[in-house]
């Protein structure tokens, strides 16, 4: 039985949606599955939807819906980590626990990461519950002790750090969708019954033109998620003493209370907040996840930014601003406010290289 403590929106107290007598391993109940589910409380009125209640933007608007699975997928250095990390620091903050299961760094790169964030160290020692698994869950006592820690701490939020590290750890294939469902079976749904929001982090495929909304394996992994599922576009390249940028992009919304707070974006995907780390040293990181916000231009310069997106076309590595202004014929205001727009739109990346900013065209211009 779930035994979380209260927590604003959360829908895991008693009675929980999962079979009560849910075992240590996951793969059998005394109960089965296959009752008829109790309509009672849709009914009569008292059945409570999700409510995305585990970390927030800037505005208070949620991130993750507990007992439920996510996933955040983005390329190498997009920002993933920080923005699950963002959402350990305000629950931790928040006075609720976190569990961080890691299979690609170690602790020393994730706990500075959080202690950059504010968290303090008291409160990690106290609230944070760090793992690094080097074995399968079903191997030795792994799973009892990972239930023994999940009863202990009751953390509201559980992070898996690499997926493809965890299917291989597991000997799963990345691109079967029955070892797809059967990881998902294995680790991130258990826990999520259990009652804390589950968020695996994800690599998107390389092919910027035909990755979509699909982390790297595919449409199955999409399948998979009952909470919601996000994608991190890079527009500014983070590292330390720089302000980095990501957009947060909503790709899948199960319970649909997060969509309709964001912007439409490409290829069905919401612009749901802006990720913004304004890191001063190794130990001080400012973050903040802003609102997407409805954009009013009165108009959309779309003939220059055509003219700009195919003089980066033409050279792959990347031009400075001054060599743009240079190469495209404008007023000098005009092309950057054109450059502005392409960037904001996610079709140019911003790379500082030594004292120089560095615009490539990450995929082709089309106009909405």
């Amino acid at each position: 039985m779930n035994n979380y403590p209260a927590h604003p929106g959360y829908p895991f107290t008693e009675p929980s949606p999962f079979p009560p007598d849910w075992d240590d391993g996951g793969q059998a109940a005394t109960r089965g599955t296959w009752r008829p589910v109790d309509l009672g409380p849709v009914l009569d009125g008292t059945y409570r939807r999700p409510e995305p209640a585990v970390g927030t933007r800037d505005d208070g608007k949620g991130l993750f819906y507990p007992g439920r699975i996510h996933t955040v997928a983005a390329e190498a250095e997009g920002g993933k980590t920080w923005f699950a990390l963002t959402a350990c620091a305000e629950e931790l903050t928040a006075g609720n626990a976190c569990t961080y299961i890691d299979f690609e760094d170690d602790e020393g790169g994730i706990v500075t990461r959080l202690m950059a964030l504010g968290a303090d160290r008291d409160t990690i020692r106290a609230q944070f519950t760090y793992l690094r698994p080097d074995e399968a869950i079903d191997a030795l006592t792994n799973r009892t002790d990972l239930s023994a820690t999940l009863t202990a701490t009751r953390p509201t939020l559980v992070i898996l750090d690499g997926v493809t590290e965890a299917m291989s750890l597991h000997g799963l294939e990345l691109k079967d969708n029955t070892d797809i469902a059967k990881f998902g079976k294995l680790l991130p749904r258990w826990i999520a019954a259990q009652g804390p929001a589950v968020v695996a982090l994800d690599h998107v495929i390389k092919d910027r033109e035909g990755r979509g909304r699909y982390a790297l394996g595919g449409v199955h992994k999409l399948n998979a998620v009952n909470g919601a599922a996000y994608v991190l576009e890079n527009r500014e390249a983070f590292g330390i003493g720089r302000t980095g940028r990501s957009a947060v992009l909503i790709s899948k919304d199960r319970p649909g209370q997060l969509r309709r707070h964001g912007i439409k974006a490409h290829d069905n995907l919401y612009l749901y907040a802006e990720l913004v780390l304004n890191s001063h040293s190794e130990e001080f990181t400012e973050a903040s996840l802003s609102p997407a916000a409805q954009r009013e231009e009165p108009f959309r310069p779309t003939a220059l930014m055509a003219r700009i997106a195919k003089t980066l076309e033409a050279v792959p590595a990347g031009l400075s601003k001054n060599a743009i202004e240079g190469a495209v014929t404008g007023k000098a205001a005009t092309i950057r406010y054109a450059l502005e727009t392409l960037k904001n739109d996610g079709y140019v990346q911003v790379e500082h290289r030594g004292p120089a900013s560095i615009h490539r065209l990450i995929r082709p211009y089309t106009d909405p």
